[in-house]
């Protein structure tokens, strides 16, 4: 009886042998400076002065670049517990365009992490092309307010910190 092989179908006998690690070694992960500044060149669409930017930032702060909308280029710097953005003279970040509400949304600090509030904006806020209410941000996601379109760079320093725990 021959049987056919299908997607997912595999000969356990090439599969490679499985060994745990010797109890002594040490499987922690370390970071330099330096990997840490490199992370921001992962993303094909960051300038020489964005990876300057981003890697200088300090713990508990963050860094939105605007990739798509008039402004495109312009950076955020996010470095307090509520940041407003909207098309109101007095939003932290003004966004000038009528795709976007007086007051759109919100950035929420907790910590070192970051996450995206709409207030009921007529538009929606986007998380990864996804309408949202809120979300937590991780690094390289892209929020869409109105036209706008704003990449996420958490600091580096937190990022590391992490990949270290």
């Amino acid at each position: 009886m021959s049987r056919r092989s299908t997607v997912g179908d595999f000969d356990q006998k090439n599969e490679p042998e499985r060994r745990p690690a010797p109890e002594n070694t040490d499987t922690t992960l370390t970071f330099s400076q330096e990997f840490a500044a490199h992370l921001a060149a992962i993303d094909g669409d960051v300038t020489a002065e964005e990876q300057e930017a981003i890697a200088a930032l300090p713990s508990g702060s963050a860094l939105l670049v605007v990739r798509r909308g008039p402004n495109s280029g312009a950076r955020f710097l996010l470095d307090a517990d509520v940041t407003s953005v909207g098309r109101h003279p007095n939003a932290d970040i003004f966004l000038d365009d009528v795709t976007v509400s007086r007051r759109h949304a919100e950035f929420l600090r907790h910590g070192k992490a970051f996450e995206v509030k709409d207030l009921g904006s007529l538009n929606g806020t986007y998380f990864d092309g996804t309408r949202i209410e809120s979300a937590r941000l991780s690094d390289g996601s892209e929020v869409q307010v109105g036209k706008f379109r704003l990449t996420f760079y958490a600091s580096r320093l937190d990022l590391a910190h992490l990949a270290s725990e």
